[in-house]
């Protein structure tokens, strides 16, 4: 028993460092998505300034929930990363290729600047694009034989995992859209007010039909809402019901936020609706690290390894936190229309 309760808290703990990571580099990956639509090279240096200061800390979430994969689940690690390789290396690539875009782009002139405005551009698609490929392929399972991957190399690459991939972008653009509204002033807040109003749209069309999908994905994740092919269970289904409620009263909140000229507000909603997206994932996967092969219990470390690390995370995270709030506050002001990255 004590040995589920470490692996299951070694679970939580990945799951919430997953969580922020989409949180919060998610809005500068979905800054770098609205490049193309500045109006021109000023105001992609107003949005390039909205995130210097803070977006490389972002990625240390990635590290923790990657590398806690690895140390708390090495069953689930050696599972997954052979099924996901190709999307996950496409994924750090575009990152690497991005982050140095990011620090080249202001030493650019002319052909130089356009190159690396555009690198910083396509580095933050693919990456978010690359991120949906792999939650896409990881929700629809991946197949085990002896708890070893036995599937091919391009399992990953199915209609649904393409539906993901573009609900990502979507997303991140909204979170990007929304982190713009709150950073910035001018004629980049009034432009950015209207791709939170677009990204609304797309994003809860998005999220509607992954997660019709996904229903389909498993009869397990059918069941767990309730669903069959015939009849639906009212108790289950009617006590899950709130959560596409929020979503929607989440998405009008967004809209309204916008329209009413909110600073934070929309960016806080639309960190709310990934959490609930992210929390009716968790339900439909429950209990798997794996789906539908392995959970928690079955792909942990030992017992001792579990305990050791854990009094090693436990008080590292909240130092982790309060230095990325520290940072958050200290640059908390908004970036002026004649802003540049230095």
């Amino acid at each position: 028993m004590f040995g589920f309760e470490l692996s299951m808290i070694w679970a939580v703990l990945i799951a919430v460092a997953v969580f922020l990571y989409v949180a919060l580099d998610g809005f500068d990956l979905g800054v770098g998505i609205l490049f193309p639509f500045a109006k021109d090279a000023n105001e992609r240096d107003q949005m390039q300034a909205a995130i210097a200061p803070v977006w490389d800390g972002n990625e240390t979430w990635l590290v923790l929930g990657g590398g806690g994969l690895f140390a708390a689940f090495p069953k689930a690690y050696g599972a997954l990363m052979p099924a996901l390789y190709a999307p996950i290396i496409l994924m750090l690539l575009a990152l690497i290729f991005r982050g140095v875009a990011f620090e080249f782009r202001h030493h650019g002139r002319g052909r130089g600047k356009a190159f690396w405005t555009a690198a910083f551009a396509g580095g933050s698609l693919v990456a978010a694009f690359a991120q949906g490929l792999v939650l896409g392929g990881f929700i629809q399972g991946v197949k085990l034989e002896h708890g070893v991957f036995a599937g091919g190399p391009l399992d990953w690459l199915t209609p649904f995992s393409l539906l993901v991939a573009a609900s990502i972008v979507a997303g991140y653009s909204l979170l990007g859209a929304a982190w713009l509204v709150f950073k910035s002033e001018g004629a980049l807040f009034e432009r950015a007010r209207g791709w939170v109003k677009q990204g609304v749209l797309l994003t809860a069309m998005a999220m509607g039909a992954v997660s019709l999908a996904t229903l389909n994905v498993d009869p397990r994740v059918t069941a767990r809402w309730g669903l069959t092919m015939t009849s639906v269970d009212w108790p289950v289904f009617l006590r899950l019901a709130p959560l596409p409620i929020i979503a929607g009263a989440l998405c009008l909140l967004l809209w309204r936020g916008a329209e009413a000229r909110r600073h934070l507000q929309p960016y806080l909603y639309a960190v709310g609706l990934f959490a609930i997206g992210y929390l009716g994932l968790a339900i439909s996967l429950w209990p798997y690290i794996v789906p539908f092969a392995m959970t928690p219990a079955q792909a942990a470390s030992a017992d001792n390894a579990l305990q050791l690390m854990l009094w090693g995370a436990l008080p590292m995270l909240p130092i982790i936190l309060g230095y990325t709030a520290y940072v958050y506050w200290i640059f908390r002001a908004k970036v002026s229309s004649d802003a540049a990255y230095h």
